[in-house]
Order: structure tokens, then C-alpha cells, then sequence
């Protein structure tokens, strides 16, 4: 009963962590440097590479203290899937997740690809661009699948609320990265990415396998990563995508 409490113990500090991060990275951010919150958003792919390392290290500390290595918390086993199945289910959950975006730019833009998709793409120093594209899909799974999954739908006992409380953390973040005080756009992230949150903490709570799951995370991420180094070494390229929408 007792390694059981310690390893439920995992929830309650971390599900919400990821959020108070990126909040107090751009409020940070922002002081330091004396610029609005907009004007330092375009950083935000490479404050998310830190706040993911940072996650890791901490479901990985708080893994060992309960007694458990990282892939016992994801429930990660080597073998025994079906590479078709796997490439199907990889493809379902990314159009699911490329889906929800354009559904939420439509629902509150009016645009299937409104301005501010595009603003997530905005240029940062090349060197830096070139390196996030490695490191951004390398860690998002690892952390953001490790924290909602791993921690919050493998541990809460209730399917209804390991879905429904995981699920809103996954999304909730997103509000965050970038952090700007719109309540319009803050909802747009949200919901952009709530269907993508939904469906993976369902599948996971069903199968218990997060490996399809943290494939597809990383290729949209990938995907994202890409569009960034383009607008940073491609000079002009981020003014024309802007002027297309």
C-alpha cells in the first residue's frame, strides 16, 4: 500500500508543472529583456526543448524514488506490435493532431490557417533553428508523453478522470507556448490541441502501449521544427507565408 501512495505521489506536482513553466519563462523573459510578451514569442520552441529536459529529469528522479525506471512508467516493452498497425495508428494521430488545429483556426479565426499559425513559426537565429530541429522532436515525447501519460493516466485509479485530468494539463499547456494574455488565442491553443490530448490519453488508458503515440508526437513536432528553419535561414520566407494568410 505504501509503494502504491508513493507512486500516485507522482501526480499531484508535476501534471500542472509544464504550464507554471512556460508562464514564468515569458513573464521572465519578458522583464529581463523589457519587451511584450509578442515580441519574445517566437522563442518558444526553444524554451519548450529546456522545459522538456527539465520534465525528464524530473519524472525520472520521481520514477526512481517510487521505485520505477522510466519505461516502467510509460509502460514501454520492445516488441510485439505490427509495423502496419503501428504506421496506421501513427498516421490516424497525426491528422487527428493536424486536425484539431485547423478545425480550432477555423472555429475562432475563421481560417483553416489563420495569422497566428503562422506567427508559431517565426524565424529565431539560424544556429539555434538547426539546432532545436533535433533537439524539439527528440524531447517533446519523452517528456510531454512521460508527464500525461505516464504520470497522469497510468496513475490516476478512475479511467473517466485519468483521461479527462490528463487530457486537460496536455492541452492546458499549450496556452502557455507561447504565454500571451489574448483569451482568444489562449483558447485556440487549447483547443487545438485538446483532440490530439483526448485521443491519446484514451488510447493509452486502453492499450497501455505509448510507443505509436510518441512517434506521432515527434513528427508533428519535427514537422514544426522544420517550418522554423526555414523561416530562419530562408530570409523573406516567414514575411511571404504571413502575407499568404
Amino acid at each position: 500500500m505504501k509503494e502504491t501512495t508513493e507512486k500516485r505521489s507522482l501526480l499531484p506536482p508535476l501534471l500542472p508543472s509544464r504550464s507554471i513553466l512556460f508562464l514564468l519563462i515569458f513573464l521572465i523573459g519578458s522583464a529581463v529583456t523589457g519587451k511584450e510578451l509578442a515580441d519574445i514569442s517566437n522563442w518558444w520552441s526553444v524554451a519548450a526543448t529546456l522545459v522538456n529536459i527539465v520534465t525528464v529529469a524530473a519524472i525520472v528522479l520521481l520514477a526512481r524514488k517510487s521505485g520505477q525506471s522510466y519505461k516502467e512508467l510509460i509502460n514501454y516493452k520492445k516488441g510485439g506490435r505490427s509495423v502496419k498497425k503501428t504506421i496506421l495508428l501513427v498516421y490516424g494521430f497525426v491528422c487527428v493532431g493536424m486536425g484539431g488545429m485547423y478545425a480550432a483556426g477555423f472555429m475562432f479565426y475563421g481560417k483553416f490557417m489563420p495569422k497566428v499559425s503562422v506567427d508559431i513559426v517565426a524565424p529565431i537565429p539560424a544556429a539555434l533553428a538547426v539546432i532545436n530541429l533535433i533537439l524539439l522532436p527528440l524531447t517533446v515525447p519523452f517528456a510531454e508523453d512521460g508527464l500525461y501519460l505516464g504520470c497522469g493516466v497510468g496513475k490516476i485509479r478512475n479511467s473517466y478522470a485519468a483521461v479527462i485530468i490528463s487530457a486537460f494539463f496536455y492541452a492546458l499547456q499549450h496556452c502557455f507556448i507561447p504565454t500571451m494574455f489574448d483569451a482568444k488565442y489562449m483558447l485556440y491553443r487549447f483547443v487545438s490541441f485538446l483532440p490530439a490530448a483526448v485521443l491519446f490519453c484514451v488510447y493509452f488508458r486502453k492499450k497501455k502501449d505509448p510507443f505509436a503515440i510518441m512517434i506521432s508526437h515527434a513528427i508533428l513536432d519535427l514537422a514544426t521544427g522544420v517550418m522554423i528553419m526555414l523561416t530562419s535561414v530562408v530570409p523573406g520566407l516567414y514575411d511571404s507565408w504571413q502575407s499568404m494568410v
